[in-house]
């Protein structure tokens, strides 16, 4: 019913196999739908064909149905020899399966000489200027190259562990294409003293973003509760019964009708916040890879067509999400005096704000 192997070389046509292009010491897991499973989701399936190994087959053990969700998403998972993304897919008896299973990562991440810029630092906190592309902490699908690897190089073991071994010295968090300053901590006291302030509201944080369309009122706030989004699991949205979220905005520039530069500041900090909220009231951000659609954005890039290059090309082009944490103000978790840091604009969003200044 079973086997497994490590699999580590290619495959006899000489092309890679799934378990070397994607790295070494990944363990085969080889199964073979029963009758009694006939019908039912390729997910389900699996997760009880997984049990069964329990006791026998160490990597069976964490093969949960999320963990084997996201192993299908990974193409890690055959079925018939073809690789199997869909979890709701019907099995039929006597189909075989392949569970390719990566090695364990480690538990704690690896140092990396990764440049960081750091605007702050003293024996308790740094505060560090994030470019956009740079992943907060390891997780699935981005188990290095993260912030937390470059602080690690940076400081050695004089990282905070309290947030978790993953998350060594992470206060809180930006997207990975989210520029601009957080606050980490260097020791467990900075790290209980900062989550408070964020607790109770008085770390502020002030972003800067360029939307489609002009928002009106100029200056508002949008008190929306955030969850995940019955329409996608990969997004946020405004939704009954979400966590409550507060996002305060002003208009700092209207380019014609078509885009603004817009100061937003959080109250609260929920997942995509801000890139959520402005969606909600029709004015998703430019670049947005998963919020920037709507009768706003498809009014405003039909407007923009009409741009002369290269400034045309700089707008549509626009390669993430437009926005930038440019201010954060707390205080200092030791000696509790008001600190206050602000980043300028990065080179790309200068740019598009050029552009869109030609308007």
């Amino acid at each position: 019913m079973s086997r497994i192997d490590d699999e580590d070389e290619d495959d006899e046509d000489g092309a890679p196999s799934l378990a070397s292009s994607l790295g070494p010491a990944l363990a085969r897991i080889d199964l073979t739908v029963p009758d009694d499973l006939a019908g039912e989701r390729l997910d389900k399936a699996l997760a009880v064909l997984a049990r069964g190994l329990a006791g026998t087959v160490p990597e069976a053990e964490a093969l949960s149905r999320s963990r084997l969700k996201a192993l299908m998403e990974q193409g890690l998972v055959t079925l018939d020899g073809r690789p199997a993304a869909d979890a709701s897919l019907r099995v039929r008896a006597g189909q075989a399966v392949g569970i390719a299973v990566p090695a364990a990562e480690p538990a704690v991440p690896e140092p990396e000489a990764i440049p960081i810029t750091v605007v702050h630092e003293d024996e308790d906190v740094l505060v560090v200027d994030k470019p956009a592309g740079l992943v907060v902490h390891p997780a699935a699908g981005n188990p290095r190259g993260t912030l937390v690897n470059a602080l690690l190089a940076y400081c050695g073991d004089r990282l905070s562990g309290i947030g978790g071994v993953r998350r060594p010295g992470i206060v809180h968090r930006l997207d990975k294409d989210t520029s601009g300053l957080m606050v980490v901590a260097k020791n467990d006291l900075a790290h209980a003293r900062l989550t408070a302030q964020f607790q109770d509201r008085s770390l502020s944080r002030t972003y800067l973003a360029v939307t489609f369309g002009l928002p009106a009122p100029a200056r508002g706030t949008v008190d929306a509760p955030i969850g995940r989004s019955p329409a996608d699991r990969k997004k946020m949205a405004v939704v009954a019964g979400g966590r409550a979220a507060v996002t305060h905005y002003r208009v700092l520039k209207g380019f014609g009708l078509l885009a603004a530069l817009v100061e937003c500041r959080l109250e609260t900090g929920r997942t995509h916040q801000i890139r959520v909220h402005l969606a909600h009231i029709g004015h998703p951000l430019i670049g947005d890879p998963l919020y920037a659609g709507g009768r706003a954005a498809r009014t405003a890039l039909a407007k923009l067509r009409t741009l002369p290059e290269p400034a045309h090309g700089t707008v549509v082009g626009f390669p993430r999400q437009a926005l930038h944490a440019a201010e954060i103000r707390f205080r200092h978790p030791r000696t509790a005096e008001e600190m206050s840091f602000t980043s300028g604009l990065p080179l790309d969003f200068q740019a598009l704000v050029g552009s869109l200044e030609s308007i």
